[in-house]
Parts: structure tokens; C-alpha cells; sequence
């Protein structure tokens, strides 16, 4: 079974599979309190010769002669950062062999924020779903990566205990996105929920179809009801007795996107399972504020709904009435991710929390702007400016963007109070304006994290390919800070 521990020891006497150690930017071997000047000499010699490199995340490979390892791993560490040694942490732990037994690793950090960046990354690099795999041994416990021993050398128990946190969170993000569609569909999502939240003492409700149907969930339904497989909509409740704040969260959670009516081309739906992460990422937020026993109430809401064209699907000009009483003319079914966000803001703020603020995987358009590593925050300014701040100190990637009042007309309906697409020119901003008609006056920020939510490409840093988790740590950076204040 995998655990995360610090270590006190000799490094280059703990017998392991391997052994990591820092390149800094000149090249030679980081120094650590716990990495013996004796043993530091051949293996810079060895380095030298393989031309190491301390540019961040650089990777040389050495036999671990003169160590208790079997190999050595160095790594750059560039400006040792804690988004770099992060990286660094999870680049190297995919060149410590295949399932290691043991990894110990002795990147120096300046303090306890350092290592849990080196501990969250070494996890998370070496993070694989091989659920599906003919070959994979089955796992024991809820494990999220394979059964090995890794020790930070340096690292507090508490930065341990938050890497464990964070680390643990933003993995159930990934093994809920990257399970199949054929599994991992609305019940199923609700029914994880309710087995992790009886877990760790968070209250979890769940909206059957028909108590959905009888209280007017109009959007979560309109988008459902072309699958065979129900929607529901999931409340998980972080509520301590001296929290003094309450923050909801709202997730979008489409467990496959075809386009419905409006139907996607075929490559279009290829990822179209990562369309629920802002649903797992709110799930596992939640999740990690329980396990950290943070001092701030925290809702979560999980908007959940297969999206498929059949006899029974909505229609393009279908008018659907979204929870609270607001009409949406529908233009595009597959412009459906608004349609459930806005049943799930409208509810989240009858329980007048002090902040609301929706994550989702909303627009194709967030990538055209920012890529596919920056996520767009909106909202008002306040907020956005937290989150954005919160990204900083977590050492995610988002970027405050505008909701231009101008763009706001072209939601206008002839027949209803909103239609659910806009100008095509900034269509990322107009799904924000759209949802924004949603929250009423409660403070509220919008997380478009479509393109980051999953990496199409090769794995870099801690990040694989596939889900990323991406989010989880700013939101949960933002929950820390505001229990604080």
C-alpha cells in the first residue's frame, strides 16, 4: 500500500528502488542536511559526465553506486520555486522504475511549503489509472496510485499531512474522470459521493429524477433526458460547529458530452468523459476540507447529467424553466453545461451562503484564449481577485478575464427570458455573463477550466496525461485563507 512519510535518516543509506536529488541551476548536486558531502563527490562526477542539467525538470539517470539505492535520480530544480520543485519532484518520480517499492527523496526546500510541494509532487507524478489494465494487480484500499514507500527526507509532519491531503484530492479527481463514461455516469458519481462523504463526516444529499421533476430542476433535466441513465443533483456538506463562513461550491457534471441534438463530430467527443471534472473537483474539495478539519462551512454542488441525442433528448428552440422560475430558450443542446450550472447556482444561494462560486469545464472557447494550462476566472471582482491570488500562492494557472455588458445582449430571446448561447465572439464570456444571471447578489466567481482539466498531451511535471485535478489546489488554497480571515 502506498505511504507518504518523512524520514530523518542518512539518505544514501536507506535501501530503496531509487533515490532523488536536486540539480541546481549551475549544475552541480543541491546540497541537503541529510545528503552526506562524501557521497555528494562521485555521484557529481558521475553527473558531470552525463552533462546533468539544472534547468527545471532536466531528468539524468545514475546507477546508485555508492548508495543503498538502486538508482539515482537527479533532477532540476531551475529557480527552486515551489511550483518548481513541484514539477521537478513529479518529473522525476516517472524515471524511478516501474512500481517501485520504495522511493526516498532529498530535494532541499526552505520550508514547509517547499515540502509539501516536493511530497504533493512526487505523488502525483507517478500517479496511472490502471483500473482497465488486463495486467494491473488489484488494488488494496482506496489507494489512488501504486503500493510504494516514499519518504521526504526534511519534510515536518505537517507538511506531510497536507501533501497527503491535497495529493489525495486531486488523484479522486483523476480516477473519477478517467473511468469510462460506461461506468461512471450520473447514479454512479452520486453513489461515490455518498460512500467518501459517510467517510470522513460530510453530510450528502442526493435529488432522485423525480424530486428533481417535483421542485423544477428544468435545466438538469432538459439536458438529462435524452439518456437512459437519470440525472440527479448531489449536495456534499462540510459543516464544522465554529465555522464562521460559508462557501458553496457548484460543479458541473456532464459524465459524457455527445452535443445531444446538436451533435459533436466524432473526434469532438474522443475526451468528452472529462466534461464531470468541475463536478469531481468540487466533490474533492469538499472532501479535503473535511479531511483537513478546516473551520469553514463548505457546499458543494454536483450538477450531474449525460448528455446523448435520442427520442426523448431536448431540441433546439425547446424552452425549459431553470430552477427558481427563469426561462431559457435552448439554441444549442450543446451549450448544455450552463443549462445544470444554472439550476446548481440557483439552489446553492437559497441557502445564502457568503461566497457562490461555480467550476466547469464550460467552453471550448476558454482554450482558443488562454491554452490549454490557464483556466479563466470571472466574477465579481472581489472574489475573482482571491481566487486569482489563491492560484498564485497554489501554483495553478488561471487569469482574471472581463464580462463586458455589451455581450449581454445577445442572450436576449424573443420568446424567453434567456437564450443559452450568445455572440460567437467571446463565447467564453458570455457563458459567464449567462451564469451570472443565476447567483442573484451573493458574491460569486466562475472557474472555466475546460482545456486544463485534462491534458491531451504527454505528461509534464506532475501533471499525466489525461485528468489533471487541475483547480483543486486553488480552491482549496482559497479555503484555507478565508477560514483564516
Amino acid at each position: 500500500m502506498t505511504s507518504l512519510n518523512a524520514t530523518s535518516d542518512i539518505v544514501t543509506s536507506v535501501a530503496a528502488d531509487a533515490l532523488i536529488l536536486g540539480v541546481a541551476s549551475d549544475g552541480t548536486i543541491a546540497p541537503h542536511p541529510q545528503l552526506p558531502a562524501d557521497a555528494v563527490a562521485p555521484l557529481q562526477d558521475a553527473a558531470g559526465l552525463l552533462d546533468a542539467s539544472g534547468k527545471a525538470g532536466a531528468v539524468t539517470v545514475l546507477p546508485g553506486t555508492g548508495t543503498s539505492a538502486r538508482r539515482v535520480v537527479l533532477v532540476g530544480l531551475g529557480d527552486a520555486t515551489e511550483r518548481d520543485l513541484r514539477e521537478a519532484a513529479g518529473t522525476a518520480s516517472r524515471s524511478c522504475g516501474k512500481n517501485p517499492d520504495a522511493v526516498v527523496v532529498a530535494i532541499p526546500a526552505a520550508d514547509d511549503a517547499g515540502y509539501t510541494a516536493i511530497a504533493e509532487g512526487a505523488l502525483l507524478g507517478a500517479y496511472s489509472f490502471r483500473d482497465y489494465k488486463s495486467d494491473a494487480e488489484p488494488a488494496e484500499g482506496e489507494e489512488p496510485w501504486a503500493g510504494t514507500s516514499w519518504q521526504i527526507a526534511g519534510a515536518s509532519t505537517g507538511a506531510i499531512e497536507k501533501a497527503s491531503i491535497l495529493a489525495g484530492a486531486i488523484a479522486g479527481v483523476r480516477d473519477l474522470v478517467n473511468t469510462p463514461p460506461l461506468d461512471m455516469y450520473p447514479g454512479a458519481v452520486a453513489s461515490v459521493a455518498q460512500h467518501l462523504g459517510s467517510q470522513l463526516g460530510a453530510d450528502v444529499t442526493v435529488w432522485e429524477p423525480e424530486q428533481l421533476a417535483q421542485e423544477g430542476f428544468g435545466g438538469i433535466l432538459g439536458v438529462g433526458m435524452g439518456s437512459s441513465r437519470l440525472p440527479r443533483l448531489v449536495r456534499v456538506e462540510w459543516a464544522p460547529s465554529e465555522a464562521s463562513t460559508h462557501v458553496a461550491l457548484v460543479g458541473k457534471g456532464i459524465t459524457f458530452d455527445t452535443g445531444g441534438i446538436s451533435l459533436k463530430p466524432p473526434k469532438g467527443m474522443e475526451t468528452m468523459k472529462s466534461d464531470m471534472s468541475g463536478s469531481a473537483v468540487v466533490l474533492h474539495t469538499v472532501l479535503a476540507a473535511a479531511r483537513a478539519n478546516l473551520p469553514i462551512k463548505v457546499t458543494g454542488w454536483l450538477c450531474l447529467a449525460e448528455n446523448m441525442p435520442s427520442g426523448t433528448a431536448q431540441r433546439p428552440s425547446d424552452v425549459i424553466r431553470i430552477y427558481g422560475g427563469k426561462t431559457v430558450e435552448v439554441m444549442n443542446t450543446d451549450a448544455e453545461g450552463r443549462l445544470v450550472m444554472a439550476d446548481g447556482l440557483a439552489r446553492a444561494i437559497e441557502d445564502q451562503p457568503d461566497v457562490v462560486m461555480d467550476v466547469a469545464t464550460l467552453t471550448g472557447a476558454q482554450g482558443v484564449a488562454l491554452g490549454s494550462r490557464t483556466s479563466a476566472v470571472m466574477g465579481d471582482e472581489e472574489v475573482r481577485s482571491a481566487v486569482f491570488s489563491a492560484s498564485e500562492a497554489a501554483g495553478e494557472d488561471f487569469w482574471p478575464m472581463p464580462l463586458p455588458a455589451h455581450l449581454r445582449e445577445g442572450l436576449e430571446s424573443t420568446v424567453a427570458d434567456l437564450k443559452n448561447i450568445g455572440d460567437p465572439m467571446g463565447g467564453m464570456l458570455s457563458a459567464g455573463l449567462f451564469l451570472k444571471e443565476f447567483v442573484g447578489d451573493t458574491p460569486w466567481a466562475h472557474l472555466d477550466i475546460a482545456r486544463p482539466a485534462f491534458n491531451e498531451g504527454s505528461p509534464w511535471g506532475c501533471t499525466p496525461k489525461g485528468a489533471t485535478g487541475h483547480s483543486v489546489r486553488t480552491l482549496f488554497e482559497y479555503l484555507v485563507t478565508r477560514s483564516q480571515a
